[in-house]
């Protein structure tokens, strides 16, 4: 993706100039629709022929989506409906929707086949795959979106010599979905600067007030903006806390907001199909006080220098496991300690104490594509590819001498693309910590 930047760029003016105008609803209808074509044209073709798979079947049913309905293109299903994209062998993938209606779905532009749902079985055996892909898996949830139900009505209607044929499509769904086009990483960009701006905002005098305002305030405040603005959310209530000497202290509750405490947002907003996952930070001056405490300061540029390990060292063409094991050799050669499990930095006031988990994101605020994370191990076997979003995600554990030396733990993190170049920000990322007066 070597024009990300200039993405970026259009859609900070254009989607902004949109906003403003009427038919917003229609406006992101068409937006949705342009990616979809642009997926089915660039990635699609791709991704099969990676996979190996001739024909790939989504199956939805009424009342029971499927996770990867909004990328397909929604409609209405009466009983069955089956999304069917084949390898005809000419470069191009044959899109269908069978049994899937609504004039939105045929308008899209995206489908060159729309029939009814009982077409399914002389569909499959006109074309005759060897390899037909079903969204079923083991370790995706938003790839295992076929109930045992509509397996076995697949089943039925296909026959054994086409059921024999069955494969996951964990792998095709993951690389489909990660792999991204000019439109969608113009939309994502957008999303993460909504993200951004809102936390910002809620971590202000404009939303707080030392001595009165609750952790709980904050969250509302932030979910109202999201209604307010037509923004979805992959993670519910926001994440608002204060960290202290002996870790979190509350959590998005009714605890009143002290000066002298250290606050952290983690969140994300929906746009479009695209979901955000970042954080901010907070320090509410005490009395008297004009920056944040030096101790403080040293800690956050502690995470902030990690996360230029990462930055500098994310890369196409190596996997998400094989990357993992150089971020941490590189940040022990930095000399900081890479822990041996989350949350449990060693006593040593003279260690800072490391852990990354650069996640996919996108489509979720986790997403399903290569991920830099221990909590991820089957994406940990995926390669990243050009244009694979990621959440430069990381905790950094530094002793605070008026905490008589207990850690304070800086998390990180801000969404990004994974370019030839290498990682390149999507919006203005956490460069400070944010002061309440």
């Amino acid at each position: 993706m070597k024009y990300a930047k200039l993405f970026v760029a259009w859609a900070f003016l254009a989607i902004a100039i949109n906003a403003q105008a009427s038919g917003e609803a229609q406006k992101r209808w068409e937006r949705m629709n342009q990616i979809r074509q642009d997926k089915f044209d660039l990635v699609l073709p791709e991704v099969m022929r990676e996979n190996n798979v001739d024909m790939w079947i989504t199956v939805n049913r009424e009342g029971f989506d499927d996770p990867l309905t909004e990328d397909f293109g929604k409609g209405y299903v009466g009983s069955y409906g089956y999304y069917v994209f084949t390898n005809r062998g000419d470069g191009r993938i044959e899109r269908a929707i069978l049994g899937i209606g609504t004039a939105l779905v045929e308008d899209n532009g995206a489908y060159d086949i729309i029939g009814s749902a009982d077409e399914i079985k002389a569909f499959v055996e006109e074309r005759d795959p060897q390899s037909i892909a079903l969204n079923y898996a083991r370790n995706i949830g938003a790839a295992d979106g076929l109930s045992y139900t509509s397996y076995q009505k697949l089943f039925e209607e296909l026959g054994t010599t086409y059921a024999e044929r069955f494969v996951s499509a964990e792998k095709l769904a993951s690389d489909f979905r990660s792999r991204r086009v000019a439109t969608e990483i113009a939309a994502f960009a957008w999303a993460g600067e909504m993200s951004r701006n809102i936390a910002e905002r809620a971590f202000s005098n404009e939303v707080i007030t030392p001595g009165q305002t609750t952790l709980v305030d904050v969250a509302w405040w932030m979910r109202e903006q999201q209604f307010e603005n037509n923004l979805g959310t992959s993670f519910g209530m926001p994440s608002v806390y204060i960290t202290g000497p002996d870790g979190f202290v509350a959590l998005s509750n009714d605890h009143v907001i002290q000066r002298g405490d250290f606050l952290a947002i983690d969140w994300g907003v929906g746009y479009l199909n695209f979901f955000t996952d970042i954080k901010r930070h907070a320090y509410v001056l005490r009395d008297g006080e004009t920056h944040l405490p030096d101790s403080m300061q040293k800690a956050f540029d502690n995470g902030r220098a990690v996360r230029d390990i990462l930055k500098n060292n994310i890369k196409v063409g190596r996997t998400a496991a094989d990357t993992y094991d150089l971020l941490v050799e590189k940040i022990n050669e930095a000399g900081f300690t890479y822990m041996a499990a989350f949350n449990q930095p060693t006593d040593d006031p003279e260690k800072i104490d490391v852990i990354i988990g650069s996640h996919s994101v996108g489509n979720l605020g986790h997403g399903i594509g290569p991920s830099i994370a221990w909590f991820n191990p089957e994406r940990m076997t995926y390669m990243i590819k050009p244009s694979n979003l990621l959440s430069i995600e990381l905790f950094a554990y530094t002793a605070i001498p008026e905490w008589d030396g207990k850690k304070l733990r800086i998390p990180l993190e801000d969404d990004a693309i994974v370019t030839e170049r290498g990682v390149e920000w999507l919006y203005p990322v956490n460069q400070k910590v944010l002061l309440i007066r």
